[in-house]
């Protein structure tokens, strides 16, 4: 299969078109043909080895990127019932041992496999999985967010952020939203934020304040501006941030302060695409890459966009059996 593989951690440059071998599947896995690869705000920090220096991971090259995709399954372990061969699913695969989605075919836990909501094009589910499990860990898990709460999103024109801006309305909450620009403003809007500001340009505490107050608050980016948002939380209130966030907010002691993992598993991938599929729903595509792209597409997430980056990997119009 043709795959961007590192044969050493360090800069864009690093990734190259090699020819892998098709991942070995296990009995609880199955095998995906992929059509489009996420491009994870993370992946850089993967691909310059910070992951495995962190987490002492023991490190085999060639060492494949990506980990969210989209496709279609054709093969399914002995253990497998949950999806069957020529189903269209997307799925996660955070630092998966058998390589990531910046290959033609990702050997996946069926556990970490979800049909693709309906109506969704395939490029945007292959970004769901990772932004939008870590936006509902946060919402729904963490800050146990309520219908006719007032949520403050920062970073709301991102990759979690305008993921959780959808999810927070469909759990019943008003929306403030944080977001980037004026282009990141009208994105907020269009995706149904009852009200959204440029965090670079407005004051967001009196603007928060001026729309209601806010019972809790999903951090999906750091630094100076967050950490002045939470300004606006009312005392007592409930603050969530996903691990990875730095510089890491502080708050004050009046609020809870929480951070988390966007771990994925069957359970919580049912909760996304049920909320999901309840109503129009967008993952924001600011623009694709073709796979031999990778590496641009890695300069370019460093820089402001909005929403999420993909990989075509191939067209589903043109597929061949392996």
């Amino acid at each position: 299969m043709k795959a961007i593989a590192l044969d050493r951690f360090g800069g864009p440059d690093v990734l190259a078109v090699r020819t892998l071998p098709v991942p070995a599947v296990g009995p609880r896995e199955v095998l995906v043909r992929v059509e489009w690869a996420g491009v994870g705000e993370w992946d850089p920090f993967e691909r310059e080895g910070g992951y495995a220096e962190m987490l002492g991971m023991a490190v085999r090259f060639p060492y494949l990127l990506g980990s969210e995709g989209a496709g279609e399954v054709v093969t399914v372990g002995a253990e497998v019932r949950s999806c069957k061969v020529g189903d269209r699913v997307y799925a996660a695969g955070f630092l998966n041992p058998k390589g990531g989605f910046y290959a033609e075919y990702a050997a996946v836990d069926a556990e970490l496999v979800a049909r693709m909501p309906a109506d969704m094009p395939s490029e945007q589910a292959a970004a769901l999985a990772g932004v939008g499990l870590t936006a509902l860990r946060g919402l729904d898990d963490v800050l146990h967010l309520r219908a006719g709460e007032t949520l403050l999103v920062f970073g709301a024109s991102g990759g979690v952020g305008h993921v959780a801006v959808q999810l927070a309305r469909r759990m019943g909450a008003r929306v403030f939203a944080v977001a980037s620009g004026a282009d990141g403003v009208a994105l907020a809007r269009r995706l149904g934020a009852d009200a959204a500001v440029d965090g670079r340009t407005v004051d967001v505490v009196a603007a928060a304040r001026a729309f209601g107050g806010v019972d809790a608050a999903l951090l999906t980016a750091g630094g100076d501006g967050a950490e002045r948002s939470l300004l606006a939380v009312r005392d007592g209130g409930r603050v969530a941030y996903p691990n990875g966030i730095q510089p890491e907010p502080a708050g004050r002691p009046a609020l809870s302060l929480q951070r988390y993992n966007g771990e994925p598993d069957s359970e919580i991938l049912g909760r996304l695409n049920r909320l999901v599929e309840a109503g129009p729903f967008e993952v924001h595509v600011g623009r694709t890459f073709a796979l031999e792209e990778a590496a641009r597409a890695h300069e370019a997430v460093r820089r402001h966009h909005l929403g999420k980056f993909v990989l075509r990997v191939r067209d589903p119009r043109s597929q061949t059996d392996r």
